[in-house]
């Protein structure tokens, strides 16, 4: 009899019984298709604004370009924020604490605003001031600083869609988020067209077409997660107290400094990696509109590549979150395990794809040969490094799922700035945009052989009582809620 992927999960939380190695592969299957839809079609906003922009022209494809990888920066510390109290919901799911997970949503719904209004106050400041400081030729310097303006005031949308998708992912349902991005993608079709092709609007259109994309399905995703999903809806616990509480809200000490343990070394971690892809980009910037036009539609392209390494990461975060919650170091191991070959091959195969069909590849993003040529020669140098790079993706997201996000966070750091930054100040005043991605397809080999050794080390699945501290056990779960409804029953007498 085949289980379904609910069954699977309830194996992993309540250890029924030890599950067999095709088990463990079909949950993993599971939970990794929709991830890796909800991935690509992330990606495919960022090709679809590219090629709408492209067929503008090479200074509108530039103009973009220019402030993506800032734009990344910011995206990524949203994504690091949302990441600490994600995880938690997986680890109190996994230990069957529905009311603990829906607590650590409403706390980090409440400071992720803050966080994100802040970020995005610091990102309208410096809009001005951005291309300049990249050293962009002036006549792309306004129309960068318009767009970056304009996604810096998407940020709170962006966190709160960002922490909704990654709750519900981290309880088991990947359906709803995955789904809800595949619609964002064509929300973004149509606005794009919308603002760009009808109203004029040229690269500013494309980012407001991108901000109403995410506002809808912000509003749509927090509906399904606090509405209609059955473990985290939030009426639940309106049921169970028969009262509203807004004191929920507010963050606990403990929620907090988890929150900050988990997410402070992938938010240091993902600040400093973009500030060296920020150098990069002021690298590639003095090397013209061409090369910077290729550099932005070839990291575009090949996203697509890397993008189910991605989605295969975020189920081993669920995964491994899971077990640790359930106390199941044994499922944390195994599942890594799996993640990382399932993701090791698609990629390879990914990666044989980019090689081949390149050119064709950016023929559908752009009509200007002079880019397109350019930007198959730097596609087919970095085919070679997927397989490495998906080992290094996949072993940060099973990291995260544990909780320990410090060394492998420094590991991303020392090889990026170390290798790939040293690498290509050597290369590109000899090679170009060449000699950048030849120094970028070495790193992500190195990154992921550091990885793949830092994985075979048995220490990063160890639990000690500092890591399940605040998840009850299955006895203090049902002590808790026994004790809520006889203070409830008391209330109402």
């Amino acid at each position: 009899m085949t289980l379904t992927k609910d069954e699977l999960l309830a194996l992993v939380r309540k250890g029924a019984r030890s599950m067999s190695w095709q088990e463990k592969l079909r949950l993993t299957v599971l939970l990794s298709l929709p991830a890796m839809v909800a991935q690509i079609s992330s990606v495919a906003m960022q090709i679809i604004d590219a090629a709408m922009l492209g067929h503008l022209g090479t200074k509108e494809s530039a103009t973009v370009g220019l402030v993506s990888t800032t734009i990344w920066l910011f995206g990524g510390l949203c994504s690091a924020f949302a990441a600490g109290f994600s995880v938690q919901v997986a680890h109190h799911v996994g230990a069957e604490d529905l009311r603990g997970a829906r607590n650590i949503i409403r706390q980090g719904i409440f400071t992720g605003l803050v966080f994100s209004l802040a970020l995005s106050l610091i990102g309208l400041f410096i809009a001005p001031y951005l291309p300049i400081w990249l050293g962009a030729d002036a006549d792309i310097c306004a129309g960068a600083s318009e767009y970056f303006t304009i996604v810096a005031f998407a940020l709170p949308v962006l966190e709160i869609n960002m922490l909704a998708a990654g709750s519900l992912r981290c309880s088991g349902n990947i359906k709803v988020p995955s789904f809800l991005n595949a619609l964002m993608c064509v929300l973004d079709v149509a606005f794009n067209y919308l603002f760009i092709f009808v109203f004029h609007m040229g690269t500013a259109g494309a980012a407001y077409g991108t901000l109403v994309a995410y506002a809808i399905t912000m509003i749509l995703m927090l509906y399904f997660m606090s509405v209609r999903d059955q473990q985290l809806r939030f009426a639940l616990d309106t049921e169970l107290a028969g009262h509203w509480d807004w004191s929920r809200y507010i963050p606990s000490k403990r929620t907090l400094l988890k929150a900050c343990t988990i997410g402070s070394p992938i938010s240091l971690e993902r600040g400093v990696m973009c500030g060296a892809q920020i150098a990069i980009t002021g690298i590639i910037a003095p090397l013209g509109s061409v090369a910077l036009a290729a550099n932005t539609f070839g990291i575009n392209i090949e996203s697509l590549c890397y993008m189910p390494g991605y989605g295969i990461s975020e189920a081993a975060t669920t995964l491994v979150g899971q077990s640790l919650g359930a106390r199941r170091k044994d499922l944390m191991r195994s599942f890594a395990w799996i993640s990382m070959g399932l993701g090791m091959s698609i990629m390879a195969l990914m990666g044989v794809l980019m090689g081949v069909f390149a050119p064709e590849m950016m023929q559908m993003v752009t009509t200007d040969m002079e880019v397109v040529e350019l930007g198959t020669e730097v596609l087919r140098i970095e085919a070679w490094a997927e397989p490495m790079f998906a080992a290094s993706i996949v072993a940060y997201g099973v990291f995260v799922g544990s909780g320990k996000t410090l060394v492998p966070s420094i590991m991303n750091l020392a090889s990026i700035w170390v290798v790939r930054l040293t690498l290509a100040l050597i290369l590109a005043p000899s090679m170009g945009l060449r000699g950048v991605w030849i120094a970028m397809c070495a790193e992500l080999c190195w990154r992921g052989i550091a990885f793949l050794f830092r994985l075979s080390r048995r220490s990063w699945s160890n639990i000690s009582m500092e890591e399940t501290r605040g998840i009850p056990t299955p006895a203090e779960k049902e002590e808790h809620e026994e004790l809520i409804k006889t203070e409830t029953i008391y209330e109402n007498y």
